[in-house]
């Protein structure tokens, strides 16, 4: 009877973390929903004014002019890890975790090995895997997604377009999971600064007509740029932001969808378990009541 007190007792723990987990799924999913809505209205107003910028950009004699599309020596870069807070959210953190590894080793190999590489993590699990495995964070940002709005990512776009402008980074790189579905998330790594010009494809016809559109701009290429290069930034920082707040909603949902089927199996297993053991020790007693019962007759 020892073990079924033992297995009974671990259904009960089984059924209970699956109470759990199916609470933490639908709140992820409560979550998921105004996240998703956010990214989904953001990203084809980030994804236009960064096609107007580059147009534009593309379009001017000196572009290079600008301080943030100005190509630098590249000698110090600046890593931003876009993670969670939270945990059990499967390989979401993870993942960007390793990209990040993988780009410091493999493109900026020499600039790590000369020390000319810093790490900034928004999200505390970031930080906290990258510590375990011996990297060394340069600051921790837990409190963006307290309150996620533009002013809070504008806020941190201007100081880190501050210290591009100032030379204390020459590139700035950002890596982040990018939102696709409840299911699906696309890992992401993309320049910051300086501003990557995206030149046309040659099979892209409307991106060519646009090139060479003869605009009139008013008051002047110059001013709209100074102008829009900031605003897309902030936007483009803030986007990442809300790719990341989303795919983590829809990871941990996903998650926590697995955790409770597993949990349902698993208390299948074990109440198979229980009925055997409950059935051979009822067979044991019935065995030796009629073994008691012939002997005395004996």
């Amino acid at each position: 009877m020892a073990n079924l007190k033992e297995v009974r007792i671990r259904i009960a723990s089984v059924k209970s973390t699956k109470q759990i987990t199916s609470a933490m799924k639908m709140v992820a999913a409560a979550k998921l929903r105004k996240a998703q809505n956010s990214i989904q209205t953001m990203r084809p107003y980030a994804l236009k004014l960064q096609e107007i910028m580059q147009d534009l950009t593309e379009s001017m004699e000196n572009s290079n002019e600008n301080v943030f599309t100005r190509r630098k020596q590249d000698n110090r870069v600046l890593i931003l890890v876009i993670t969670s807070n939270r945990g059990l959210c499967g390989a979401f953190n993870l993942n960007v975790v390793k990209q990040s590894i993988d780009l410091i080793h493999n493109e900026l190999e020499n600039k790590y090995k000369q020390g000319k590489v810093d790490i900034i993590c928004y999200g505390k699990k970031g930080a906290d895997l990258l510590k375990t495995k011996g990297y060394e964070i340069k600051e921790v940002n837990t409190k963006i997604y307290d309150d996620l709005n533009f002013n809070s990512a504008s806020e941190l776009a201007v100081k880190l377009m501050d210290d591009f402008k100032n030379s204390i980074y020459d590139q700035i790189l950002m890596v982040y999971n990018q939102f696709k579905n409840a299911a699906v998330q696309v890992l992401q790594t993309e320049q910051f600064l300086p501003i990557k010009e995206n030149p046309p494809k040659k099979s892209d016809s409307a991106a060519i007509i646009r090139k060479h559109a003869d605009y009139i701009f008013e008051p002047g290429k110059e001013e709209i740029l100074e102008e829009l290069v900031p605003k897309t930034l902030k936007i483009q920082l803030y986007k990442a932001l809300l790719d990341s707040f989303a795919a983590e909603h829809g990871a941990r949902m996903t998650s926590m969808h697995q955790a409770t089927e597993n949990a349902t199996e698993l208390i299948k297993d074990l109440n198979l378990s229980y009925n055997k053991a409950r059935q051979a020790a009822i067979t044991k007693e019935i065995l030796e009541i009629v073994s008691g019962a012939e002997a005395l007759n004996g």
